[in-house]
């Protein structure tokens, strides 16, 4: 990441143009001084909205006090403006730091509400981070692509492309306080009658969030985005932020020109940079599968039973790129009547299994040419951890669950928190801090709330768990930092400025179907995300294919062989780069779900011309044969296509492949990976 993004939600905007008058349209391309001038400027409505005092900002806000500044963004090829309303009456001030990305015709921004007066403000409602109109010159009726969230199924990210209705609202809500829990996912495309430019749109609050997208007419289509609970005041001196929204403008031939762009600009200001380069996604491998019963995940698990699996993956010549601890390593929970999560909450290792602590683990990884990664579950306190016989004061409780959440709105266990996790960094050797969040938040916000101050509890949990990413990455520039949610259930704009999902999905861990669904979805929006493999299947390992990959296999029955094992390292190593470049649904937008389908994607490098097709014919999938069309090829080029199953190779012309290019697979299910470049 280039910039740390404090306190996020983003939005991606209109297609093409929008003009320097208030006046927004989708035909023409963008000046982002301009539309910033246009639409933050003096006199102007801002782009946002709420209820103060029982009315309508756009009915005073240009009345307030107003003031503005440009600052130095340290983004590269981005301008930066301040802006600043503030109401002589009751002493509210709206901060609003707005970024124009000239490389990607985009724009961002965040505001921080403060109460400058000695006296508590009035009462906000609905704030609207992003509320506005967008007008194209096309006519016709608007669509959406969207996507939902992760609910641990086959339909975890499953896109949909959603036509409005004449007067129709598409309403995006996620469930449970989690940013793509369930019901929806923080990033979405409002798209043109005419198809050929539109509004990437990516919500990055890590809480609950909202979005209507509204059809006002055949020419103009609506926007609002922000909290999903939001009713309160500010007492005096009291500051909050805002989620922060940011519009990306996009025009081309059709909807994946838009979120091809926008997963280039997502990687290009939305990811980590380490020491100027790109925080790439591992290649992980567990350190040991659960053991028999009674053992739990881990908790069997020794210093001598680790060191000697990482030891033989070195002599398997498979060691990975990092190698991978999760849940059960703390004190007890490898105890008979415990299970790994009735112990969340106590962060000391388990000196019984681990009586040197994890450093051993950690100093055998590096030995090896290996990262470590740790998990914690930090923000989930079990009633028999240490922090809920000794801090009950850092906690929230709910009537519906029997953990606690760590209060990280509290300024004594967030610097507990911070301390505590950035010492057992430092003092184990740890390279990717993985953290885990298995209970939505929301229900512990709403049981210790006050009726004046809905939203408030959230605001000030998520900006602490901002808070405290932001100082593991300050304090240790060269951790990575991995986002599980029970799988991918916060992964928004915010998670993915720090940090990747290398679990995407808890749905069955064995089953491909589901990861083919689920990683097809979430390419359409992003680049960096990884699913887990027990077997070395080329059926497996294909459907788990991505920029990030995790592996657990069996090193100690013949069920798998040496040879696989390192032929699915080599060959996800050759093709991760292409899952950086453009992506496109080879099989359409679709319910990717049935078992008696054909499900295919392409990744594209446009730099060199090359790429690869990945292809799945499941189980029920009455043909072997599936006729595919290539996109951003050149017509004119002689292309050289690999097919991984039998290693031969035929030319094609780009003109040819663009038209028909026939994916086989023999037997079911079967999968087919072709790699091809261009003849010089």
């Amino acid at each position: 990441m280039k910039r740390l993004i404090i306190n996020v939600l983003i939005f991606a905007a209109f297609v093409a143009g929008f003009e320097a008058s208030a006046k927004v349209t989708a035909d023409a391309k963008v000046d982002v001084n301009k539309w910033i001038s246009a639409n933050f400027g003096k006199g102007k409505t801002p782009p946002f909205s709420f209820v103060y005092n029982g009315i309508r900002s756009d009915e005073f806000i240009r009345k307030w006090d107003f003031s503005s500044e440009e600052w130095s963004s340290a983004e590269p090829n981005s301008v930066g403006k301040h802006f600043v309303w503030r109401d002589a009456a009751t002493g509210l001030k709206i901060e609003c730091d707005v970024t124009g990305f000239t490389d990607f015709g985009a724009v961002e921004w965040v505001m921080r509400l403060t109460n400058t007066s000695d006296k508590d403000t009035p009462l906000m409602d609905s704030f609207k981070v992003v509320d506005k109109t967008f007008e194209t010159r096309s006519d016709g009726a608007f669509s959406v692509l969207h996507a939902r969230g992760s609910i641990g199924a086959r339909s975890d990210f499953l896109v949909s492309q959603t036509p409005l209705q004449p007067a129709g609202t598409l309403h995006l809500q996620p469930e449970g306080g989690r940013s793509s829990d369930h019901t929806a996912f923080p990033f979405f495309n409002i798209i043109n009658p005419d198809g050929k430019g539109g509004v990437v749109t990516a919500v990055g609050w890590t809480g609950g969030w909202q979005a209507d997208i509204t059809a006002v007419n055949g020419k103009k289509v609506s926007l609002t985005a922000g909290m999903e609970r939001f009713h309160l005041y500010l007492k005096a001196g009291e500051t909050i932020r805002t989620p922060r929204i940011a519009l990306v403008f996009w025009e081309g031939e059709n909807l994946m020109a838009g979120q091809n762009k926008f997963r280039r600009f997502q990687l290009a200001h939305y990811s980590r940079r380490i020491d100027g380069k790109l925080a790439e996604a591992p290649y992980a491998s567990g350190f040991a599968m659960t053991g028999p019963k009674p053992c739990t995940e881990n908790g069997c698990l020794t210093e001598e039973l680790a060191i000697a699996m990482a030891r033989r993956m070195k002599m398997f010549d498979i060691v990975p790129e990092i190698l991978w601890l999760d849940a059960g390593w703390y004190t007890d929970s490898g105890a008979p009547n415990y299970d790994w999560c009735d112990i969340v909450g106590t962060w000391t290792p388990d000196t019984t299994r681990f009586p040197r602590g994890l450093k051993p683990l950690a100093d055998e990884a590096h030995r090896l040419g290996a990262g470590f990664l740790l998990w914690f579950e930090p923000e989930r306190v079990s009633r028999f951890s240490w922090l809920a016989n000794n801090h009950q004061e850092w906690l929230l409780h709910s009537p519906t669950r029997n953990s606690a959440l760590l209060d990280l709105g509290n300024p004594d266990a967030l610097k507990w928190l911070c301390n505590h996790v950035g010492d057992m960094i430092e003092q184990t050797g740890i390279d990717i801090y993985r953290q885990d969040f298995n209970h939505p938040g929301k229900s512990f916000w709403t049981a210790n709330e006050a009726p004046d101050r809905i939203g408030m509890m959230e605001i000030r949990h998520i900006e602490g768990l901002y808070a405290f990413w932001d100082y593991l990455i300050a304090r240790f520039p060269k951790l990575k930092i991995d986002n599980c949610a029970s799988g991918g259930r916060r992964i928004d704009l915010e998670t993915m400025s720090r940090s990747f999902p290398l679990w995407s999905s808890d749905y069955s861990y064995q089953e491909p179907c589901g990861k083919q669904s689920y990683s097809y979805g979430l390419n359409f929006f992003l680049s960096q995300h990884g699913a887990g493999i027990f077997d070395p299947s080329d059926y497996m390992f294909r459907s788990a294919l991505g920029a990030a990959l995790v592996t657990n296999f069996d090193l100690y029955t013949p069920a798998n062989t040496v040879a696989d094992m390192q032929q699915v390292m080599a060959k996800f190593k050759k093709y991760r780069p292409y899952f950086y470049e453009d992506f496109y649904p080879l099989t359409g937008i679709f319910d990717t779900t049935p078992d008696d389908i054909w499900l295919a994607y392409q990744m594209h490098n446009p730099a060199d011309n090359s790429g690869i097709v990945v292809g799945f014919r499941r189980a029920q999938t009455a043909s072997d044969r599936y006729p595919v069309q290539l996109q951003g090829l050149d017509p004119q080029a002689t292309y050289e296509i690999y097919n991984d199953n039998n290693g031969q190779t035929q030319r094609m012309t780009g003109k040819q492949m663009s038209e028909r290019l026939m994916l086989w697979a023999n037997g079911k299910p079967g999968s087919v990976l072709l790699h091809y470049k261009t003849v010089k």
